[in-house]
């Protein structure tokens, strides 16, 4: 059977996690953890060998090529086993560790989706802010390793873009109205390293992106501080994996941080929460309270001074500086389709709060543009798009496009590669003629 007659496989790998499935599906068929677990016992064991002895090296090498394991298999191998290293292949979004990401991509190939990579095309995504020759090395592996028919490696922000797109139109057609173009700016929190990123007609506008320094990861980071500030007995070796299950399941956003705490500090049986397990390696039962740390944990968004004296500028205010350097025959669009994606957007109300601050900063600007000028500028319309696949919007929006008949055509394939190299790569084949 024609690879094309198949559904293409669409994997996102993100710094925290990676989302694994086939084109065509609603949602990932795996989400994993983008960890690797790898045994280094048998490479510390060839150092003891003699050199003469080259059967036994070269025995333990393949075995540190095949002992090693990913996602929970892999956190759960760490916990339990005192032999395998634990690597993470992303770092603030870019690939920095390829041997390792070859490692992972293998596993998510053959132990999770379980098909033949030479039989599917594949779509890949990227950072708006990587490399030219990150793409190269992606595209390298996948056909020289996996032998692929056919890749497209997308940017991460114009998939997110048209995966709010297209829930919006499957939900409502009077709804997709509103962003009937793919125009629109993506504010992608995750694991790793944010970044807001004006998208006008499907095309990135590089120059205006922004990148926001704190993630997910460091409101984890954040809550475990404040429950150890507050004296709260966490294990030390599961402080992290706690703070994060906090974070996820009780942490939400406020409109004003002043009410929150007198909420809190009147009705506190109603707010605090409690969280009981028990310790790992003693076995003894234990019960932490979750109070302020329930709001203050997003609020680094809001108010980032509170975490660092280093970056004082709020999440809304870097929006509108992004909209702000945009071409000015677009910001109307771009304020009026504000799209969210990633885990970290997931807190309740966020995408409440945020609108509130943009339109408060867009309305005192029209107002003193009025009063400067003794004009009327047309009120500016801001709405900030919400729904409920943001933590796998990217891989969504991914199912979508490589379910469009067109997509094949688009895709780089073997026969180019080996004609080529892996310079195909560097461009979307969107734009043929320009590698």
């Amino acid at each position: 059977m024609d690879a094309t007659a198949r559904p293409a496989i669409v994997i996102d790998n993100g710094t925290g996690y990676s989302k694994l499935g086939f084109s065509g599906n609603s949602e990932p068929s795996f989400t994993l953890p983008t960890e690797v677990a790898v045994n280094e016992s048998f490479l510390d064991q060839t150092e003891l060998l003699s050199s003469a002895n080259w059967l036994a090296q070269y025995n333990a090498g393949i075995m540190a090529d095949l002992d090693f394991f990913i996602g929970d298999e892999a956190l759960s191998r760490i916990r339990s086993s005192g032999l395998y290293t634990l690597r993470s292949p992303i770092h603030h979004g870019q690939v920095d560790d390829w041997d390792t990401m070859e490692r992972f991509w293998q596993q998510s190939i053959f132990n999770y989706l379980r098909c033949n990579p030479e039989e599917h095309y594949f779509l890949l995504t990227d950072s708006p802010v990587s490399t030219p020759e990150s793409r190269e090395c992606a595209g390298e592996i996948m056909f020289e390793t996996f032998n692929v028919p056919g890749l497209y490696i997308s940017v991460q922000s114009v998939l997110s873009l048209s995966a709010g797109y297209a829930y919006l139109k499957s939900i409502s057609d009077e709804n997709s109205d509103a962003a009937s173009d793919m125009t629109g700016v993506v504010v992608d929190i995750g694991d790793g390293t944010p970044h807001i990123v004006p998208v006008v007609n499907g095309y990135v506008i590089g120059s205006s992106i922004k990148s926001f320094p704190f993630s997910g990861s460091d409101v984890t980071q954040f809550v475990s501080q404040l429950l150890q500030e507050r004296g709260e007995l966490l294990p030390p070796e599961e402080s992290l994996d706690i703070s994060r299950k906090v974070k996820e399941m009780y942490c939400y956003t406020c409109s004003d941080i002043v009410k929150e705490f007198k909420k809190h500090d009147k009705k506190p049986d109603k707010y605090i929460k409690h969280w009981s397990a028990i310790k790992p390696k003693t076995g003894v039962p234990y019960t932490i309270d979750i109070g302020y740390e329930r709001f203050l944990g997003p609020e680094i968004f809001f108010n980032p001074e509170i975490i660092s004296a280093d970056f004082s500028t709020p999440l809304p205010e870097l929006i509108d500086s992004c909209v702000q350097s945009a071409p000015i025959d677009t910001r109307r669009a771009l304020y009026k389709n504000i799209v969210l994606s990633g885990g970290s957007t997931m807190f309740k109300d966020f995408h409440k709060r945020l609108q509130n601050d943009i339109k408060k900063i867009v309305d005192d600007r029209v107002a003193a543009t009025n009063a400067r000028h003794r004009v009327e500028v047309k009120p500016i319309e801001v709405n900030v798009v919400a729904h409920p696949i943001q933590s796998y919007a990217v891989w969504f929006g991914g199912s979508v496009a490589a379910s469009n008949p067109e997509f094949y055509e688009f895709c780089h394939t073997k026969e180019e590669y080996e004609e080529h190299g892996a310079s195909i790569c560097r461009t979307s084949p969107v734009f043929k003629g320009m590698y």
